[in-house]
């Protein structure tokens, strides 16, 4: 009897149903004596014994299913050994419920955070298998995490639709993305949605080059110009401030993003009109697309192979065209941070798109 733990962690994508169908689908496919302890929203069901058992029917009619039939919550790493408000560990109370519930391994889907913790419950002597989740597309050691390809589909719907109201009102138009850190899913949806502008982490930004790059348009005849805008993007005098001296700045920031003060730097020295739409969660709700439901069955899969082969501590990655394992302790902690000598931004400039630089 095998007996597999199962919990989605961080915030959620599309296709997690997917790629918890396709683990399960291969293992009971493969042996009949099966048995699934699905947790609820995340480590914390995890950390305190809340569980259902999951068979068949369960896992049917989910594939298109966006969001996670488990839920999810976000259980900080950096505060996974502090004692909950009652004092209990929690590190020890996970360990408890997995052998309480007598589990052969744990499957978890996540992102950064989640595989920090879920590799730190590996070397707490524990058999995890991971699959990697995030619309950000940062995490390192697979060229792609599934949610992500959703995500770009429906920033780039975004963008695609501020075109028409853009081009009529002769409007600079700025459409905020997701992602805090990377710029992957802000520089596929600017490219593939014809913005004329993109602000993403890695590349800091001059407001100055921003505006001539809207003036060079102007010039050329355009009436109007699109940025698309990571909520992460950074100017260059932000980002040569430590740290600190940066926290203490956002204290007391103006804007409610970096998008609102981009639109009113450029108004101030233009005189242009400039418009913000932020899409927000919508990046993360809804169906997944067709190839993210393929990938992440793809990847489930090859997770319930290495669960009913008996090897554990590995993420399931995706490199060079190939599904791949990945040991836990060479992917949590490390952030795949988007290059700006890449060669997918060098092609960006070409095609004349302006990174603020």
């Amino acid at each position: 009897m095998k007996r597999i733990g199962m919990l989605t962690s961080g915030g959620d994508c599309q296709a997690l149903n997917a790629a918890m169908r396709g683990v399960v689908k291969t293992i009971m496919n493969a042996s009949d004596e099966v048995e699934i302890y699905g947790f609820l929203e995340g480590y914390k069901g995890l950390i305190y014994g809340n569980f259902r058992m999951l068979g068949h029917a369960d896992f049917s009619g989910i594939l298109t299913k966006g969001g996670t039939i488990l839920g999810s919550s976000r259980t900080p790493f950096k505060l996974i050994r502090e004692p909950d408000e009652n004092g209990l560990d929690k590190v020890e109370a996970m360990k408890h419920n997995y052998y309480k519930l007598n589990l052969d391994c744990l499957v978890i889907l996540g992102g950064n955070g989640t595989h920090k913790t879920a590799n730190l419950l590996r070397k707490e002597g524990l058999n995890v298998v991971t699959l990697p989740k995030t619309i950000d597309n940062d995490l390192w050691g697979t060229d792609m995490t599934f949610g992500f390809q959703s995500a770009v589909d429906i920033a780039t719907d975004a963008i695609d639709c501020i075109h028409t109201t853009a081009a009529s009102h002769g409007r600079v138009f700025i459409v905020e993305v997701m992602g805090h850190k990377v710029g992957w899913l802000t520089l596929n949806a600017g490219m593939a949605g014809g913005a004329d502008i993109i602000l993403i982490p890695e590349i800091p930004y001059d407001i100055d080059k921003v505006v001539s790059a809207i003036e060079a348009r102007h010039k050329r005849g355009s009436r109007f110009t699109i940025l698309a805008v990571a909520e992460g993007a950074i100017s260059k005098e932000d980002a040569a401030l430590s740290k600190k001296e940066l926290k203490e700045k956002q204290k007391n920031k103006v804007y409610p993003s970096v998008s609102y003060q981009v639109a009113a730097e450029i108004e101030e020295r233009t005189g242009s009109e400039v418009r913000v739409t932020v899409p927000g969660h919508t990046q993360r709700g809804g169906s997944p697309c067709p190839y993210d439901r393929v990938f992440a069955s793809r990847l489930g899969s090859e997770a319930g192979k290495l669960i009913m082969k008996g090897e554990y501590g590995f993420m399931v990655g995706y490199r060079n065209r190939e599904i791949v394992k990945v040991p836990l302790e060479d992917v949590a902690g490390k952030l795949k941070y988007l290059s700006p000598d890449a060669s997918i931004i060098q092609e960006a400039k070409m095609l004349g798109i302006s990174f603020g630089d």
